[in-house]
Protein backbone atom coordinates (compact mmCIF):
# COMPACT_ATOMS: atom_id res chain seq x y z
CA UNK A 1 0.00 0.00 0.00
CA UNK A 2 1.22 3.52 -0.76
CA UNK A 3 1.12 5.81 2.25
CA UNK A 4 1.32 9.57 1.70
CA UNK A 5 -0.09 10.86 4.99
CA UNK A 6 -0.30 8.86 8.22
CA UNK A 7 -1.66 10.10 11.53
CA UNK A 8 0.32 8.52 14.35
CA UNK A 9 -2.11 9.87 16.94
CA UNK A 10 -5.86 9.36 16.51
CA UNK A 11 -8.34 8.49 19.24
CA UNK A 12 -11.40 6.35 19.61
CA UNK A 13 -14.25 6.41 22.08
CA UNK A 14 -15.35 2.89 22.89
CA UNK A 15 -18.97 1.88 22.08
CA UNK A 16 -21.36 2.71 24.89
CA UNK A 17 -22.28 -0.93 25.58
CA UNK A 18 -18.83 -2.47 25.07
CA UNK A 19 -17.90 -3.13 28.69
CA UNK A 20 -21.42 -3.91 29.86
CA UNK A 21 -21.74 -6.59 27.20
CA UNK A 22 -18.20 -7.99 26.85
CA UNK A 23 -16.47 -7.88 30.20
CA UNK A 24 -16.39 -11.27 31.95
CA UNK A 25 -19.67 -11.71 33.81
CA UNK A 26 -18.11 -11.38 37.25
CA UNK A 27 -17.06 -7.80 36.44
CA UNK A 28 -20.11 -6.46 34.61
CA UNK A 29 -21.60 -4.85 37.71
CA UNK A 30 -18.49 -2.60 37.72
CA UNK A 31 -18.54 -1.98 33.98
CA UNK A 32 -18.24 1.63 32.75
CA UNK A 33 -21.48 2.69 31.09
CA UNK A 34 -22.92 5.79 29.44
CA UNK A 35 -25.47 7.72 31.50
CA UNK A 36 -26.95 11.21 31.33
CA UNK A 37 -25.15 13.90 33.29
CA UNK A 38 -26.46 16.95 35.11
CA UNK A 39 -25.92 19.19 32.06
CA UNK A 40 -28.09 16.97 29.86
CA UNK A 41 -25.18 15.46 27.97
CA UNK A 42 -24.04 11.85 28.09
CA UNK A 43 -20.94 10.73 29.95
CA UNK A 44 -19.22 7.67 31.30
CA UNK A 45 -20.19 6.45 34.74
CA UNK A 46 -17.73 4.31 36.66
CA UNK A 47 -19.93 3.62 39.65
CA UNK A 48 -23.32 3.12 37.97
CA UNK A 49 -24.61 6.44 39.30
CA UNK A 50 -22.32 9.46 38.96
CA UNK A 51 -21.25 11.07 35.68
CA UNK A 52 -18.38 13.39 36.56
CA UNK A 53 -18.19 15.02 33.12
CA UNK A 54 -20.17 14.53 29.93
CA UNK A 55 -18.77 14.20 26.43
CA UNK A 56 -17.02 17.30 25.13
CA UNK A 57 -13.55 18.26 23.91
CA UNK A 58 -12.40 14.65 23.59
CA UNK A 59 -15.05 13.98 20.91
CA UNK A 60 -15.60 17.42 19.41
CA UNK A 61 -14.47 16.86 15.80
CA UNK A 62 -17.14 18.13 13.43
CA UNK A 63 -18.91 20.04 16.21
CA UNK A 64 -18.52 23.37 17.96
CA UNK A 65 -15.82 23.05 20.62
CA UNK A 66 -17.19 22.83 24.14
CA UNK A 67 -15.85 21.30 27.30
CA UNK A 68 -18.83 18.98 27.81
CA UNK A 69 -22.53 18.62 27.16
CA UNK A 70 -22.79 16.45 24.05
CA UNK A 71 -25.34 13.67 23.82
CA UNK A 72 -24.07 10.39 22.40
CA UNK A 73 -26.10 10.92 19.23
CA UNK A 74 -24.35 14.25 18.61
CA UNK A 75 -20.79 12.95 18.32
CA UNK A 76 -19.45 11.58 15.05
CA UNK A 77 -19.75 7.80 14.55
CA UNK A 78 -16.06 7.88 13.64
CA UNK A 79 -15.42 8.02 17.38
CA UNK A 80 -16.50 4.41 17.85
CA UNK A 81 -17.05 2.79 14.43
CA UNK A 82 -14.14 1.70 12.25
CA UNK A 83 -15.83 2.17 8.89
CA UNK A 84 -17.01 5.65 9.87
CA UNK A 85 -13.52 6.51 11.12
CA UNK A 86 -12.06 5.56 7.75
CA UNK A 87 -14.69 7.64 5.95
CA UNK A 88 -13.62 10.67 7.99
CA UNK A 89 -9.96 9.94 7.22
CA UNK A 90 -10.77 9.78 3.50
CA UNK A 91 -12.22 13.28 3.78
CA UNK A 92 -8.94 14.48 5.32
CA UNK A 93 -6.78 12.55 2.80
CA UNK A 94 -5.17 10.51 5.58
CA UNK A 95 -4.12 7.01 4.54
CA UNK A 96 -3.63 5.29 7.92
CA UNK A 97 -3.95 6.02 11.63
CA UNK A 98 -2.61 4.76 14.96
CA UNK A 99 -5.42 4.56 17.51
CA UNK A 100 -5.40 5.41 21.22
CA UNK A 101 -8.16 4.33 23.66
CA UNK A 102 -10.25 6.46 25.99
CA UNK A 103 -12.35 4.79 28.69
CA UNK A 104 -10.03 1.91 29.71
CA UNK A 105 -7.16 4.33 30.42
CA UNK A 106 -8.54 4.38 33.96
CA UNK A 107 -7.38 0.77 34.39
CA UNK A 108 -3.73 1.84 34.71
CA UNK A 109 -4.60 3.74 37.88
CA UNK A 110 -6.00 0.56 39.48
CA UNK A 111 -2.55 -1.00 39.94
CA UNK A 112 -2.85 -4.81 39.87
CA UNK A 113 -6.63 -5.08 40.26
CA UNK A 114 -7.86 -8.10 38.20
CA UNK A 115 -10.74 -5.92 37.01
CA UNK A 116 -8.20 -3.59 35.37
CA UNK A 117 -6.72 -6.51 33.43
CA UNK A 118 -10.21 -7.56 32.31
CA UNK A 119 -10.90 -4.00 31.13
CA UNK A 120 -7.71 -3.90 29.07
CA UNK A 121 -8.23 -7.31 27.51
CA UNK A 122 -11.83 -6.48 26.63
CA UNK A 123 -10.66 -3.32 24.88
CA UNK A 124 -7.77 -5.12 23.18
CA UNK A 125 -9.99 -7.78 21.65
CA UNK A 126 -12.58 -5.25 20.50
CA UNK A 127 -10.13 -2.79 18.91
CA UNK A 128 -8.26 -5.53 17.06
CA UNK A 129 -11.11 -7.86 16.12
CA UNK A 130 -13.88 -5.31 15.53
CA UNK A 131 -12.83 -1.69 15.05
CA UNK A 132 -9.63 -2.28 13.07
CA UNK A 133 -10.91 -5.35 11.22
CA UNK A 134 -12.57 -2.92 8.79
CA UNK A 135 -9.12 -2.39 7.25
CA UNK A 136 -6.11 -3.46 9.38
CA UNK A 137 -3.66 -1.82 6.97
CA UNK A 138 -5.21 1.60 7.59
CA UNK A 139 -6.50 1.24 11.15
CA UNK A 140 -3.58 0.35 13.43
CA UNK A 141 -4.64 -0.95 16.84
CA UNK A 142 -2.64 -0.14 19.94
CA UNK A 143 -3.70 -2.70 22.55
CA UNK A 144 -3.09 -1.75 26.17
CA UNK A 145 -0.39 -3.50 28.14
CA UNK A 146 -1.05 -4.62 31.77
CA UNK A 147 2.19 -3.09 33.03
CA UNK A 148 1.24 -3.24 36.72
CA UNK A 149 0.25 -6.91 36.90
CA UNK A 150 3.69 -8.52 37.04
CA UNK A 151 6.11 -9.50 34.30
CA UNK A 152 4.54 -12.88 33.56
CA UNK A 153 1.11 -11.36 32.94
CA UNK A 154 2.62 -8.52 30.92
CA UNK A 155 4.61 -10.81 28.65
CA UNK A 156 1.65 -13.14 28.23
CA UNK A 157 -0.62 -10.32 27.07
CA UNK A 158 2.07 -8.99 24.74
CA UNK A 159 2.40 -12.44 23.21
CA UNK A 160 -1.40 -12.82 22.94
CA UNK A 161 -1.88 -9.59 20.98
CA UNK A 162 1.22 -10.16 18.85
CA UNK A 163 -0.38 -13.38 17.67
CA UNK A 164 -3.29 -11.23 16.48
CA UNK A 165 -0.87 -9.34 14.25
CA UNK A 166 -0.62 -5.98 16.04
CA UNK A 167 1.94 -3.39 14.92
CA UNK A 168 2.28 -1.49 18.22
CA UNK A 169 1.24 -1.55 21.87
CA UNK A 170 0.12 1.20 24.23
CA UNK A 171 1.75 1.77 27.61
CA UNK A 172 1.09 4.42 30.29
CA UNK A 173 3.17 7.48 30.98
CA UNK A 174 3.24 6.63 34.68
CA UNK A 175 3.43 2.89 35.38
CA UNK A 176 3.86 1.81 38.99
CA UNK A 177 7.59 1.30 38.27
CA UNK A 178 9.41 4.12 36.45
CA UNK A 179 10.45 3.39 32.89
CA UNK A 180 14.17 3.66 33.66
CA UNK A 181 14.01 0.79 36.16
CA UNK A 182 15.91 -2.31 34.96
CA UNK A 183 12.83 -4.36 35.87
CA UNK A 184 11.46 -3.54 32.40
CA UNK A 185 14.33 -5.10 30.48
CA UNK A 186 12.57 -8.44 29.73
CA UNK A 187 9.56 -6.52 28.38
CA UNK A 188 11.79 -4.24 26.32
CA UNK A 189 13.61 -7.29 24.98
CA UNK A 190 10.36 -8.97 23.95
CA UNK A 191 9.07 -5.82 22.25
CA UNK A 192 12.43 -5.39 20.51
CA UNK A 193 12.40 -8.96 19.25
CA UNK A 194 8.89 -8.46 17.86
CA UNK A 195 9.92 -5.03 16.50
CA UNK A 196 6.82 -3.29 17.87
CA UNK A 197 7.04 0.20 19.37
CA UNK A 198 5.80 1.07 22.85
CA UNK A 199 3.48 4.05 22.51
CA UNK A 200 2.71 6.56 25.24
CA UNK A 201 0.46 9.60 25.04
CA UNK A 202 1.43 12.90 26.66
CA UNK A 203 0.70 12.53 30.39
CA UNK A 204 -2.04 9.92 30.19
CA UNK A 205 -2.05 6.59 31.97
CA UNK A 206 -1.27 5.84 35.59
CA UNK A 207 -0.83 8.35 38.38
CA UNK A 208 1.59 11.25 37.98
CA UNK A 209 3.43 11.44 41.32
CA UNK A 210 3.88 15.19 40.89
CA UNK A 211 0.16 15.78 40.47
CA UNK A 212 0.78 17.74 37.27
CA UNK A 213 -1.09 15.20 35.17
CA UNK A 214 -4.42 15.98 36.84
CA UNK A 215 -6.92 17.53 34.45
CA UNK A 216 -8.42 20.68 36.00
CA UNK A 217 -11.43 22.14 34.22
CA UNK A 218 -12.99 24.21 36.99
CA UNK A 219 -10.48 27.04 37.48
CA UNK A 220 -10.15 29.66 34.72
CA UNK A 221 -7.33 28.94 32.30
CA UNK A 222 -6.00 25.74 33.88
CA UNK A 223 -7.48 23.43 31.26
CA UNK A 224 -5.77 25.20 28.33
CA UNK A 225 -2.61 25.66 30.45
CA UNK A 226 -2.40 21.88 30.72
CA UNK A 227 -2.70 21.60 26.95
CA UNK A 228 0.40 23.78 26.67
CA UNK A 229 2.69 22.25 29.30
CA UNK A 230 1.94 18.67 28.29
CA UNK A 231 3.71 19.32 24.97
CA UNK A 232 6.94 19.13 26.99
CA UNK A 233 6.07 15.83 28.70
CA UNK A 234 8.82 13.85 26.95
CA UNK A 235 11.78 15.62 28.50
CA UNK A 236 11.88 14.09 31.98
CA UNK A 237 11.19 10.40 31.25
CA UNK A 238 13.31 10.16 28.12
CA UNK A 239 16.24 12.09 29.60
CA UNK A 240 16.27 9.73 32.56
CA UNK A 241 15.96 6.67 30.32
CA UNK A 242 18.89 7.83 28.18
CA UNK A 243 21.18 8.80 31.04
CA UNK A 244 20.49 5.68 33.12
CA UNK A 245 21.22 3.38 30.19
CA UNK A 246 17.75 1.98 29.38
CA UNK A 247 18.45 2.34 25.66
CA UNK A 248 22.09 1.24 25.96
CA UNK A 249 20.84 -2.02 27.50
CA UNK A 250 18.00 -2.30 24.99
CA UNK A 251 19.34 -0.73 21.78
CA UNK A 252 16.43 -1.84 19.60
CA UNK A 253 13.51 -0.85 21.80
CA UNK A 254 11.32 1.92 20.32
CA UNK A 255 9.18 4.44 22.20
CA UNK A 256 6.68 6.73 20.47
CA UNK A 257 5.46 9.69 22.54
CA UNK A 258 2.27 11.10 21.06
CA UNK A 259 1.10 14.71 20.83
CA UNK A 260 4.22 16.49 22.04
CA UNK A 261 5.41 18.31 18.86
CA UNK A 262 9.12 18.95 18.20
CA UNK A 263 9.96 22.63 18.04
CA UNK A 264 11.61 22.31 21.47
CA UNK A 265 13.76 19.31 20.51
CA UNK A 266 16.92 21.06 19.21
CA UNK A 267 17.51 22.75 22.56
CA UNK A 268 16.86 19.46 24.38
CA UNK A 269 19.32 17.60 22.12
CA UNK A 270 21.96 20.26 22.68
CA UNK A 271 21.43 20.14 26.44
CA UNK A 272 21.46 16.32 26.57
CA UNK A 273 24.86 16.19 24.91
CA UNK A 274 26.35 19.22 26.68
CA UNK A 275 25.50 18.03 30.20
CA UNK A 276 26.74 14.55 29.36
CA UNK A 277 30.12 15.87 28.20
CA UNK A 278 30.54 18.24 31.14
CA UNK A 279 29.44 15.80 33.85
CA UNK A 280 30.66 12.39 32.68
CA UNK A 281 33.85 12.74 34.72
CA UNK A 282 31.95 12.06 37.91
CA UNK A 283 28.35 11.11 37.01
CA UNK A 284 27.40 7.45 36.76
CA UNK A 285 25.88 7.57 33.28
CA UNK A 286 24.53 4.32 31.91
CA UNK A 287 25.58 5.09 28.36
CA UNK A 288 28.87 5.76 26.59
CA UNK A 289 27.41 7.16 23.37
CA UNK A 290 26.25 10.66 22.53
CA UNK A 291 22.86 10.87 24.30
CA UNK A 292 21.02 12.55 21.44
CA UNK A 293 21.79 9.52 19.24
CA UNK A 294 18.78 7.79 20.82
CA UNK A 295 16.44 10.25 19.10
CA UNK A 296 15.20 8.82 15.83
CA UNK A 297 16.43 5.35 16.78
CA UNK A 298 14.77 4.62 20.13
CA UNK A 299 12.70 7.76 20.64
CA UNK A 300 10.06 9.16 18.30
CA UNK A 301 7.55 11.98 18.76
CA UNK A 302 4.26 12.76 17.06
CA UNK A 303 3.70 16.28 15.80
CA UNK A 304 0.73 18.36 14.71
CA UNK A 305 0.89 21.67 12.85
CA UNK A 306 4.12 22.67 14.60
CA UNK A 307 5.41 25.16 12.03
CA UNK A 308 8.25 26.18 14.34
CA UNK A 309 9.44 22.58 14.40
CA UNK A 310 9.05 22.07 10.65
CA UNK A 311 10.94 25.33 10.01
CA UNK A 312 13.95 23.99 11.97
CA UNK A 313 14.29 20.74 10.01
CA UNK A 314 16.54 22.22 7.32
CA UNK A 315 19.07 23.34 9.94
CA UNK A 316 18.67 20.25 12.18
CA UNK A 317 18.21 17.29 9.81
CA UNK A 318 17.94 14.75 12.66
CA UNK A 319 14.48 16.18 13.38
CA UNK A 320 13.24 14.54 10.19
CA UNK A 321 14.05 11.10 11.65
CA UNK A 322 12.31 11.76 14.97
CA UNK A 323 8.90 13.15 14.03
CA UNK A 324 5.72 11.34 13.00
CA UNK A 325 2.80 13.45 11.76
CA UNK A 326 -0.58 13.29 13.51
CA UNK A 327 -4.00 14.96 13.38
CA UNK A 328 -5.36 14.09 16.87
CA UNK A 329 -8.87 13.26 15.61
CA UNK A 330 -11.43 13.76 17.21
CA UNK A 331 -10.03 16.05 19.92
CA UNK A 332 -10.43 19.80 20.21
CA UNK A 333 -7.07 20.67 18.59
CA UNK A 334 -7.42 18.14 15.76
CA UNK A 335 -6.31 18.90 12.21
CA UNK A 336 -9.55 17.62 10.70
CA UNK A 337 -11.09 17.85 8.19
CA UNK A 338 -8.81 20.46 6.58
CA UNK A 339 -5.66 18.37 6.98
CA UNK A 340 -4.10 19.15 3.56
CA UNK A 341 -4.32 22.90 4.27
CA UNK A 342 -2.77 22.43 7.72
CA UNK A 343 0.07 20.41 6.21
CA UNK A 344 0.73 23.00 3.51
CA UNK A 345 0.94 25.85 6.03
CA UNK A 346 3.16 23.96 8.46
CA UNK A 347 5.64 22.48 6.00
CA UNK A 348 6.17 25.42 3.65
CA UNK A 349 9.83 25.72 4.70
CA UNK A 350 10.53 22.02 5.24
CA UNK A 351 12.69 20.17 2.67
CA UNK A 352 10.61 17.83 0.55
CA UNK A 353 12.44 14.62 1.46
CA UNK A 354 12.19 15.43 5.17
CA UNK A 355 8.53 16.32 4.77
CA UNK A 356 7.77 12.91 3.29
CA UNK A 357 9.58 11.17 6.15
CA UNK A 358 7.52 13.03 8.73
CA UNK A 359 4.17 12.72 6.95
CA UNK A 360 4.42 8.98 6.34
CA UNK A 361 7.89 7.45 5.95
CA UNK A 362 8.82 7.38 9.61
CA UNK A 363 5.52 5.79 10.59
CA UNK A 364 5.99 3.11 7.93
CA UNK A 365 9.47 2.42 9.34
CA UNK A 366 8.59 2.53 13.05
CA UNK A 367 5.34 0.54 12.80
CA UNK A 368 6.53 -1.83 10.04
CA UNK A 369 3.67 -1.04 7.71
CA UNK A 370 3.39 -2.67 4.30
Amino acid sequence: MEYNVISADNHILEPRELFVERLPKEYRDRAPRVLQGADGGDGWSFDGKTVERTLGIEATAGRAVKISGYKWEEILPGNYDGAAHLKDMDEAQVDAVMLYPSVPLMSWSMHDDPFALAMMQTFNDWVIDDFCATDPRRLIAQPMMPVNHGMDVLLAELDRVLKKGVKAVHVPTYPDKVWWDEWWDPFFAAASEADVPLCIHRTSGGTDPSGKGVFEFNLPGLGPAGTVHRFFASIEPFTKMIYTGAFARNPKVKFVHAEVNFGWVPFWMQTLDEIYEKQKGWARFGTEERPSAALGRNIFLTVLDDKNGFDQVAAVPQLADIALFSIDYPHSICLWPNTPDDIARSTVNCPEDAKQKILAGNAVRVFNLD
